[in-house]
């Protein structure tokens, strides 16, 4: 079952449920965000290039910048998919937009488990949708979905703050470290090291890494060599771009320098990695 609402604003937003039928994420398009929920049936599936065994009870949260690689058939698994046009605009609450901790999770989604409480709210939340698609075709129907899309994240938020590194961490340090995975996202083309990230916050490198190393599991510089792996994977795989051009996309001046790089964290040069991309498709 697919239920599909496309706003005048080229906004789209899709509720697919699996557990009847056989679905795959090529059918998703390439911008959305994603929220996959295996409700009752654990299932398997590749985010950029990685395998995530996603269990019974829990959601992933995947950005629009996540390559999802899975074939679906008769499992109770629900997709919710929106993209930018429809939901994230400017003066939605940070903490749920688009740019909120759920879906700036780039380099690794954020995955989180339902309690049965959790569950309940989420399933009634669940018949809400499916009721407003089948039965409201009204010009005001994209307002509702978007009221209870936002009721989604908010309610989702509320479940992922308990997964934190440190659940009590004060909401200014959350900003903070938001702020920092923003500024990465923005620039990371360009600027790869701690000390160009804390001139833009202006703060110091120190305080920042003491910032993550009190509330986070992964220094800053992790996070900014994961992002640049991460563009260059698929820049590799997905572009027509040769190696030397994705290198001088990504801010390296000398093609050594990015091969590696791209070694170091990956264990492959960039061009033992397009090998092993064709190996597997061929």
């Amino acid at each position: 079952m697919r239920f599909q609402y496309k706003g005048s604003n080229e906004g789209s937003f899709d509720l697919i449920d699996t557990s009847e039928q056989k679905f795959s994420a090529n059918e998703l398009r390439k911008d959305c965000y994603k929220i996959v929920w295996a409700r009752n049936d654990s299932i398997s599936l590749g985010v950029d290039g990685y395998r995530v065994l996603l269990k019974e009870n829990h959601l992933l949260f995947a950005s629009s910048l996540n390559r999802l690689y899975f074939e679906i058939e008769n499992k109770d698994v629900l997709l919710y998919a929106f993209n930018r046009e429809f939901y994230c605009i400017r003066d939605h609450d940070s903490e749920v937009s688009c740019n909120g901790f759920l879906f700036l999770g780039t380099s690794s989604p954020l995955v989180v488990e339902l309690t049965e409480k959790e569950l309940k709210s989420f399933n009634l939340l669940y018949e809400f949708f499916v009721e407003e698609f089948e039965n409201n075709k009204d010009h005001i129907q994209g307002e509702m979905l978007l009221v209870l899309l936002k009721r989604l994240l908010i309610m989702s938020v509320r479940i992922a703050r308990k997964v934190l590194p440190d659940e009590d961490m004060p909401q200014s340090k959350l900003d903070a470290i938001r702020r920092f995975k923003l500024l990465v996202e923005m620039h990371f083309r360009e600027k790869h090291k701690v000390q160009e990230y804390a001139e833009l916050m202006h703060v110091t490198p120190k305080s920042i890494s003491n910032l993550f190393a009190r509330y986070f599991h992964k220094t800053p510089l992790q996070l900014i060599n994961e992002r640049i792996i991460l563009e260059s994977k698929r820049l590799l795989e997905f572009s027509d771009s040769n190696v030397n051009e994705i290198a001088y996309a990504l801010g390296f001046n000398e093609i050594s320098h990015f091969s590696k790089f791209f070694k170091t964290h990956t264990g492959v040069s960039p061009k033992e990695y397009l090998r092993g991309l064709s190996a597997e498709n061929s």
